[in-house]
């Protein structure tokens, strides 16, 4: 493997090789963090970045007192926010030639598809749940932009789902980070988060039937 694709591969799958880079660049580790979450949640076209287990893995650090959990938390809701406002904004201005762009192989419709689902289902707290969920994470508030909803209102439900996420993952990998069955299993982790989070909306949803059954008797 040549050194650019070394490079490369570290980039693309950071949460594999957190631990040589903590010990390499220290400090500068957390510019890195930084960088891979804005990334991820700011560019549309890059949703293959870590997030969730870049996250998880940096907290398990923490742990183990390679890094400061305090100055991780708040670094990475920052570029949590920041990324999904930069997103926005892209959106906005550049989404549906960007959509168009080399006939539509960019961005892949089924992706967008799945992302439009969401807004029907949940509508601007897509911006929430969608955190939790790889590519749909990236998308929904690029889709929030074309769709030229209220910037007031996105960046409300975007700062709750970046402390939210951020706070939630980051929980997880400090304190059980080293628990073999959580480490080995993280995808079940999630997806325990995402039922979690949706509950309060299937409660709403169920109680509005019910009320709806009630008076057509």
């Amino acid at each position: 493997m040549s050194t650019l694709s070394y490079l490369i591969d570290i980039f693309l799958h950071l949460d594999r090789y957190l631990g040589m880079v903590i010990n390499n660049y220290g400090t500068e580790t957390y510019l890195i963090l930084f960088a891979i979450i804005f990334l991820e949640t700011g560019l549309v076209v890059t949703p293959f970045l870590p997030g969730d287990s870049l996250i998880f893995a940096a907290a398990a650090f923490a742990a183990m007192g390679m890094l400061n959990i305090y100055i991780l938390i708040g670094i990475l809701i920052v570029a949590a926010i920041l990324g999904d406002t930069a997103n926005y904004e892209i959106g906005r201005i550049f989404g549906e030639k960007l959509i168009k762009l080399r006939g539509g192989k960019l961005i892949k419709k089924e992706h967008l598809d799945k992302t439009n689902r969401f807004y029907e289902k949940h509508g601007g707290k897509t911006i929430i749940f969608a955190r939790f969920i790889p590519i749909v994470r990236t998308l929904a508030p690029f889709v929030a932009g074309i769709g030229k909803m209220q910037y007031r209102h996105f960046i409300s439900f975007n700062a709750i789902g970046g402390i939210v996420w951020v706070l939630g993952v980051s929980a997880l990998g400090y304190f059980f980070g080293a628990i073999p069955i959580i480490k080995n299993n993280f995808e079940f982790v999630i997806i325990a988060i995402i039922l979690i989070s949706v509950l309060p909306v299937v409660i709403e949803f169920l109680k509005s039937k019910t009320k709806k059954a009630n008076q057509t008797v």
